[in-house]
C-alpha cells in the first residue's frame, strides 16, 4: 500500500491503486499498424522541439535555455505520469481531519478505507481524462519531479483522424500549444512554486469549505440553475477558498489564453492548414454526447473551454495594445499576474501594471 508520508500531510490517496484502476479502465486507442504508430511518435518528438523554437522566437521567452525532449506516451503512460504529478503537487497539503485524527487502530483502518476509495475514484477520473488529453506540460512530474512535456500519441491520432486534417500540420499545432506551457514554467522561475503554493493553500481548506457548503445549499441550487459556466468545485467554496480559487482560475486562464494566442500567431507562418485545424478543433471542443457533456459540467471542463476563449481575448488585446514586450510584464512576479476581474477587462490590468 502506498500512502502519503504522514497522516497530516498530503492527500489520503492510494496512489498505486489510482494508477492500477486508471490503467485497467482506460479504453484502447485507435487501431493503427506499427509503421503508422512510429510515424506519429516521430512527428510529435520532432514537433515538440521545432514548436518550442517558434514559440521562443515569437514570445522572447527562454533565450539561451536548452529545449528538452518531450515524452511521447500512450494513455496508461499519461495516467501514471498524472498520478505522479498530482502526488508531488499535493504533497504539502494538510487536511484538518487528518491532523486531528489520533493514531488508533480504528482511525488507521478508516484512513485506509478512505485512501482506497479516493485512489479508485482518482483512477476512474484519470481513465476518462486520458482519452481527451492530446498533450500536457506537467511541472511536477518527470525525472526528479522537475517537470516534463507529455504528448499522448493515440489521442493525437484519434483527433486527427476525426478532424480529417494533415498529420504533420496537426502534430506541430498540438506541439506549439504544449511547448508554450513548458516555456511558461521553465522561463519564469517563480511560477512553479507559486502555483504549487496556491494549490496547497486551496486544497488544505477544501475539507472545511465543502462542509460549510451544506449551509449554503439553497444558494448553490440557485447558482446551478442560473449559471452554466461554473464547475461544482467553484460552487462548493466559501469566501476564503473562493479568493484562492479566483487567483488560480485567473492564472490558468492566462496560461491557456497565452498558449492559444501563440498558436494563432505562429500557425499561419509554419502550419499551412492552421485555419482548417483551428475551425474544426474548436467545433470539436463544444461537441460530445449527453454523457460526455454532463461529465464536462461536473468536472469543470465546460468552464475550461471558456478559459481558452477568455484568456485568448485577454492576451490578444494586451499584445495588440502594448506589444509582446509589454505583455511579458505579466511574468515579473505574482503581483503582476492578472486578477480574475482583469481577465475580462484587459485595460484594467494594463492600467494597474503599466500605469
Amino acid at each position: 500500500m502506498t500512502l502519503t508520508e504522514s497522516p497530516a500531510t498530503g492527500l489520503p490517496v492510494r496512489w498505486d491503486l489510482a494508477v492500477a484502476t486508471g490503467s485497467r479502465l482506460v479504453p484502447p486507442g485507435p487501431a493503427v499498424d506499427r509503421e503508422e504508430a512510429a510515424a506519429e511518435v516521430a512527428r510529435l518528438a520532432t514537433g515538440a522541439r521545432v514548436g518550442e523554437g517558434h514559440v521562443r522566437e515569437l514570445t522572447g521567452l527562454g533565450a539561451g535555455h536548452d529545449i528538452p525532449d518531450a515524452a511521447v506516451v500512450d494513455r496508461p503512460g499519461w495516467i501514471a505520469s498524472g498520478v505522479e504529478g498530482i502526488r508531488t503537487l499535493t504533497s504539502e497539503v494538510r487536511l484538518p481531519t487528518a491532523a486531528r485524527t489520533s493514531p488508533s487502530l480504528i482511525s488507521r483502518a478508516a484512513a485506509g478505507v478512505t485512501s482506497t476509495v479516493a485512489g479508485a475514484q482518482m483512477g476512474g477520473l484519470l481513465a476518462f481524462l486520458s482519452t481527451k488529453v492530446l498533450g500536457q506540460y506537467d511541472p511536477f512530474a518527470g525525472p526528479q519531479n522537475a517537470g516534463h512535456l507529455l504528448l499522448v500519441a493515440p489521442n493525437v491520432t484519434a483527433a486527427r483522424q476525426a478532424l480529417e486534417v494533415d498529420a504533420e500540420d496537426f502534430a506541430l499545432w498540438v506541439c506549439v500549444h504544449e511547448a508554450t506551457h513548458r516555456l511558461q514554467f521553465t522561463a519564469v522561475p517563480w511560477l512553479r512554486d507559486h502555483f504549487r503554493d496556491e494549490v496547497t493553500a486551496f486544497a488544505s481548506g477544501m475539507e472545511s469549505g465543502v462542509t460549510a457548503a451544506l449551509d449554503r445549499l439553497p444558494e448553490i441550487t440557485r447558482a446551478i440553475r442560473s449559471r452554466s459556466d461554473l464547475s461544482m468545485l467553484e460552487l462548493l467554496q466559501g469566501p476564503e477558498q473562493g479568493a484562492i480559487l479566483d487567483r488560480l482560475l485567473a492564472l490558468t486562464t492566462l496560461l491557456e489564453g497565452h498558449a492559444e494566442h501563440v498558436m494563432d500567431e505562429v500557425g499561419p507562418a509554419v502550419i499551412p492548414s492552421v485555419a482548417t485545424i483551428r475551425g474544426r478543433f474548436s467545433a470539436r471542443r463544444r461537441g460530445g454526447g449527453p454523457i460526455d457533456r454532463l461529465l464536462r459540467v461536473l468536472l469543470g471542463v465546460q468552464a475550461k473551454v471558456k478559459q481558452y476563449e477568455q484568456g485568448r481575448v485577454f492576451v490578444d488585446e494586451v499584445v495588440g495594445t502594448i506589444g509582446m514586450e509589454g505583455f511579458n510584464a505579466v511574468w515579473t512576479s505574482p503581483d503582476t499576474l492578472p486578477r480574475r476581474s482583469e481577465i475580462t477587462d484587459p485595460t484594467a490590468w494594463m492600467d494597474r501594471v503599466h500605469g
